[in-house]
Order: structure tokens, then C-alpha cells, then sequence
């Protein structure tokens, strides 16, 4: 028992070690050649792991030799246009100018249903409202709407207004986040300051979001909330 709880550690390790290694990807996000390696890998991590009679290193290094590889042939694709095509293929259009393309759908095996699945998901309900849509290689469909149907920007209505960061969290749980204080040009000084004036210390905070300005999210842990509400 005590030998199948160091190997599942042991490959657990390895595991994702090997899939940090490939980088950070959603499954929905893998290209073909990283989806193959991440189904070997899941497969020969189980073989050491059903049957305790099978040497662990044999188990280690088939999946060891496939991130590297994996990591090879990434390295490949980023010097060769012609092979990074080969192995990923490249992005189809299939509809242009609110044009579905027939025949590139047959080619993909899309569906009419899939198609309309993409553009709902992108607030589109009719072709006719999408100047491209494209089939990514990694099977995700991009949709740019035709100018009518865009979502009207500060820029097309000529308003100019200063671009800023999103709040960042600087009490996290009790924890001060001394790096993002920093990142806003503040300190904890200023920190306790500010909270001081709700009556609360950073250790008393569940969680606290702030803007170069001043603090805009303040969130009591349940302990310290007033009355049952946050403060």
C-alpha cells in the first residue's frame, strides 16, 4: 500500500512537472501535436500505478522523453513557418462578409449547429452580422462582427479618457500583498491608514482591492463584519 501512495506522488510529481513544462494551455486551447502528448502522458502515468510489479522509472522516462519531445518540436515550429503549418495546420475562414463557407465547413467536419454554437457564445445570432469568422488550429472559432453590429468604443465617439490599471488585491485573507502596494506606488503605512478608517487592521481584512487612488473593495472577514454585513 505504502509503495502505490510513493509512486501515485512520485508521477503526480512528474506529471505536472512534464505539463508546466509545455506551458500554460486550457485543454480546449492545445494544438493537435500537445493534445496526442497530454493523452500518452495521462495513459503511462496509470501502467506503474495498476500494476506495482512495473519498474517506476519505466514509467517516468517514456513521459520525460515525450515533454522533450514535445518542447523539441515546439522549438522547431517557432523556426519553420512550413512545419508549424504541417503539424497545427492553420486557420480556416468560414464565413466571410456574412458568406458561409460550404465547402471549408464540409472540409472541417463542422456543423451548422457548431457554427451557431461560436456565434451565439459571441452575442451574434445570424451570419449575416459577421464580417469574418474564423476556425482557429486549435479548434476555437473567432468572430469579428460586421461594422454595424461592433460594440461602439470611447474612440469611435472621439471621447479620450485616460487608460488605467484594474484594482489590484492588497490584503488578501489577512495577508498583505507587499509587491501589488508596491506596484500602486503605496506601502503599508498608507495601507493602515486607510483601513484604519473603516476600523479594521490588515488582519482583519478578507480581502482588500485598490487603485492608485484609493482603496475600492474592502471586505471584513466574518468575524470582524459589522452586523453580520461587510464593511
Amino acid at each position: 500500500m505504502s509503495t502505490v501512495f510513493i509512486r501515485s506522488i512520485l508521477l503526480y510529481i512528474v506529471v505536472v512537472f512534464s505539463v508546466r513544462l509545455m506551458g500554460k494551455r486550457q485543454l480546449g486551447e492545445l494544438q493537435p501535436s500537445e493534445l496526442v502528448i497530454t493523452i500518452l502522458i495521462s495513459n503511462i502515468a496509470t501502467l506503474p500505478l495498476e500494476n506495482p510489479s512495473i519498474p517506476l522509472l519505466m514509467g517516468v522516462l517514456p513521459i520525460l522523453v515525450l515533454v522533450c519531445f514535445e518542447v523539441i518540436i515546439s522549438w522547431l515550429t517557432l523556426k519553420s513557418k512550413g512545419l508549424r503549418r504541417l503539424i497545427s495546420g492553420s486557420p480556416k475562414i468560414v464565413i466571410r462578409d456574412g458568406k458561409i463557407a460550404q465547402k471549408t465547413m464540409r472540409d472541417l467536419r463542422l456543423t451548422v449547429d457548431d457554427l451557431l454554437m461560436a456565434l451565439r457564445s459571441n452575442q451574434i445570432f445570424t451570419p449575416e452580422e459577421v464580417q469574418f469568422a474564423i476556425v482557429e488550429t486549435t479548434g476555437t472559432i473567432s468572430v469579428y462582427p460586421k461594422a454595424a453590429y461592433r460594440t461602439v468604443t470611447q474612440s469611435d465617439m472621439e471621447m479620450h479618457q485616460e487608460s488605467d490599471n484594474p484594482p489590484s488585491v492588497v490584503v488578501s485573507d489577512g495577508v498583505v500583498i507587499t509587491k501589488a502596494l508596491q506596484a500602486l506606488g503605496k506601502d503599508e503605512r498608507w495601507l493602515n491608514i486607510q483601513l484604519g478608517k473603516q476600523g479594521l487592521s490588515p488582519k482583519q481584512v478578507f480581502l482588500a482591492l485598490s487603485d492608485k487612488q484609493t482603496l475600492c473593495t474592502v471586505i471584513a472577514r466574518d468575524h470582524y463584519k459589522k452586523g453580520g454585513d461587510g464593511v
